[in-house]
């Protein structure tokens, strides 16, 4: 082939190789797979629970002393002596400071002066009144002289009187400079020390709060109260009232279990709940007032109650739902009316059946009619999450 023949076809076979290029890209766009929807979410999910379940009703509690008294002087002084320390336990009628007592000392001579005046002064009118009366039967001084002196004889025997009171105040207010305690307890770090100055019925000393029994107050709604009351016939029934047990803010149960012993007048307006004290024997001291504790009472057996974990939940605008794996391994978002609390579980009273499951890991970021990849998982995974 001659050159001017080479040169003629060479444009040709550009041309050529050109088309089989553009036929080649498009049969390999027409071969293009088709764009697949969203990966499915992974979640654990659990089947709801249903088993016969016995009704816990749980209350925010706190520890309350059964005693608790502010002592205060009744006597006016400096504190000159403090027999006891600050948090030490005390007994009933334990001396606890001495007030200065010279004062009063010295009125009590002053009153034991003042009262044996006066009973001389009124022996002395009592004896001419007798007198007055004989001489009067003797027709020997006017009626009106022996009226005036029985008179003067009894208002000296009521100046006999005052003093002997004011004598045995003045011994009283002695006594008094000497403070104990009133009841069996423990008295505070806050007491004064000797030096201070006490005001009558206004210096507060310390104060000693008993320690056993103690009470532990705490607050019921109204619906609760109302449902023990119609179910124990107009009082609380005895399995909640005589059966309490304390959770302790560690965690912890409480060995010793207590009873219901006071139950307000009424429903506090502002909170819907009525405020109830429970007594709990204390012989450990571990129970000190201010302690906040959770009241426990066992209710009634729910028979074939559904449950599901607390965590299962979700609430929004005041409604509780749940995510459920609908058929397909699609989430369904469905609302649910929750009953009582067992442990870490919700009871559900409508919403749910058994045979449902649902979501408990996996929540944040699920959306309705999203595809699972559901991994199912028992309570027990729950409460050793290291081991799923």
């Amino acid at each position: 082939m001659s050159l001017k023949d080479r040169k003629y076809q060479w444009p040709h076979l550009k041309l050529a190789m050109l088309l089989v290029l553009v036929t080649l890209t498009a049969a390999g766009c027409g071969n293009k797979p088709a764009a697949q929807g969203p990966a499915p979410v992974g979640v654990k999910a659990m089947q709801v629970i249903q088993k016969d379940t016995p009704i816990t009703y749980e209350y925010v509690g706190q520890v309350v002393a059964k005693n608790e008294v502010k002592i205060m002087a009744k006597v006016a002084g400096n504190i000159v002596a403090k027999m006891v320390n600050g948090g030490e336990t005390v007994h009933k009628g334990q001396p606890l400071f001495q007030i200065d007592d010279k004062q009063y000392k010295s009125a009590i001579l002053a009153d034991q002066a003042a009262l044996a005046q006066s009973e001389a002064a009124y022996n002395n009118a009592r004896m001419d009144a007798e007198r007055y009366q004989q001489l009067v039967a003797q027709d020997a001084v006017a009626q009106q002289t022996a009226d005036t002196a029985d008179a003067t004889a009894k208002q000296d025997a009521a100046a006999v009187e005052a003093n002997r009171a004011k004598l045995q105040q003045a011994q009283e207010d002695l006594q008094d400079t000497l403070i104990v305690s009133p009841v069996d307890g423990r008295i505070d770090v806050n007491d004064l020390s000797a030096g201070n100055y006490a005001v009558a019925g206004s210096t507060v000393l310390a104060t000693v709060s008993s320690v056993d029994p103690v009470w532990v107050q705490f607050s019921m709604s109204e619906n609760d109260y109302l449902k023990f009351m119609q179910t124990g016939n107009g009082t609380l029934p005895s399995s909640f009232k005589d059966n309490l047990k304390l959770t302790l803010s560690d965690g912890s149960t409480y060995p010793l279990t207590g009873k219901v012993e006071q139950i307000d007048r009424g429903i506090n307006q502002n909170t819907g709940t009525i405020t109830l004290k429970a007594v709990f024997s204390n012989p450990q001291k571990l129970l000190l007032p201010g302690m906040f504790a959770r009241v426990v009472s066992e209710g009634e057996v729910r028979k074939g109650a559904l449950l599901i974990p607390q965590r299962a939940v979700q609430q929004m605008l005041g409604k509780n739902f749940v995510t459920v794996v609908a058929e397909g391994d699609k989430a369904e978002s469905r609302a649910v009316k929750l009953g009582p609390k067992v442990g870490d579980l919700w009871i559900v009273e409508d919403g749910l059946a058994p045979t449902d499951r649902v979501v408990v890991e996996g929540l944040t970021k699920l959306q309705p009619g999203a595809a699972l990849k559901v991994t199912m998982i028992g309570l027990d995974d729950l409460k050793n999450p290291a081991q799923q």
